[in-house]
């Protein structure tokens, strides 16, 4: 059990956000579960509420537990890889594969075909259900995921994520005519205020979230677009561009009901993915080809703008 002891020095500042700031080798969704199981202390008083406000000269305390071991199965489920090392595992992530276990998916998922391909030699840093996982994509998105292979390459990449400084290019297929070149949506996204299945626009219990958008091609109803995360909150992509008027095509969440040439899922890809190799030190990027029905939906728009 590995311990941490903290000095306040801040003033009304969420305890799961001071944690965050102060052990930036750990994510915040593993402190804050930490919190919830009664791992925190502030002034020798057991805190379970990741909300709970900070004043200045308090003693935060932190007990992290060892790892647990694994409880979940491999499976030899075929990856696609695009790049493997000691230290890292860059995969093109299929439509439909869900990236880790959850209620509903106790099998089949990212990290079970991983498990099996790395001989379960995987970070344990987020966790027996999580092992190896730095970042997510949801199920209906495809694309480039990064899984780490050790603790020493999750910390680091953990670090680089949350200090934005991981590059990561999705490209979609939208909604109606973007007409600017390029454009920043900067809305923070929180929690639906009805659905909690979902997230929304909220100015003011919202996380910061900043997404870059450029325009690829037009086709009239439709634009194909690139878009660089700043902030990587869930759903962002989907939820900025519903935000502004242009859905992504097939997102059957934030679109326009049922979407036309028969998709399955929101046609968002994770192009590129990009960041300092935790050994070598040096920047690395990799670019994932877009997927079969993606390449055949854009040959399809080109052709019907330029016959029509």
């Amino acid at each position: 059990m590995e311990k941490f002891v903290l000095t306040t020095e801040l003033d009304d500042i969420r305890l799961d956000k001071y944690l965050s700031e102060q052990l930036p080798n750990f994510s915040r969704s593993y402190l804050q579960n930490l919190i919830k199981d009664g791992f925190a202390k502030v002034d020798k008083k057991r805190i379970v509420k990741t909300n709970y406000k900070l004043r200045v000269g308090e003693i935060v305390e932190l007990e992290v537990p060892e790892p647990q071991t694994l409880d979940v199965k491999a499976e030899n489920i075929p990856l696609d890889i695009i790049y493997e090392d000691e230290d890292v595992l860059i995969v093109n992530k299929p439509k439909d594969m869900v990236v880790h276990p959850a209620a509903g998916h106790d099998s089949g998922t990212l990290v079970h075909a991983a498990l099996h391909h790395c001989q379960e030699n995987l970070s344990g840093i987020n966790g027996v259900l999580r092992p190896g996982i730095v970042h997510r994509i949801d199920k209906k998105t495809t694309g480039s995921l990064i899984i780490c292979k050790n603790d020493m390459a999750h910390h680091c990449l953990a670090n680089q994520l949350k200090e934005h400084r991981i590059t990561r290019i999705y490209h979609a297929i939208v909604y109606g005519n973007i007409k600017r070149d390029t454009l920043t949506i900067h809305k923070p996204i929180g929690r639906h205020p009805v659905d909690r299945k979902k997230m929304s626009i909220h100015t003011k219990s919202g996380r910061d979230a900043v997404t870059h958008l450029e325009v690829l091609e037009r086709f009239g109803n439709y634009t194909y677009v690139a878009c660089r995360l700043e902030t990587g909150r869930t759903h962002q992509i989907r939820v900025h561009l519903s935000a502004i008027g242009h859905p992504i095509l097939g997102d059957a969440v934030y679109g326009r009901g049922k979407a036309p040439f028969q998709l399955n899922g929101q046609t968002l890809h994770a192009k590129v993915v990009g960041f300092v190799h935790p050994r070598t030190l040096e920047y690395v990027e990799f670019d994932t080809e877009l997927p079969a029905y993606f390449i055949e939906l854009l040959q399809k728009l080109r052709y019907n703008i330029n016959n029509n």
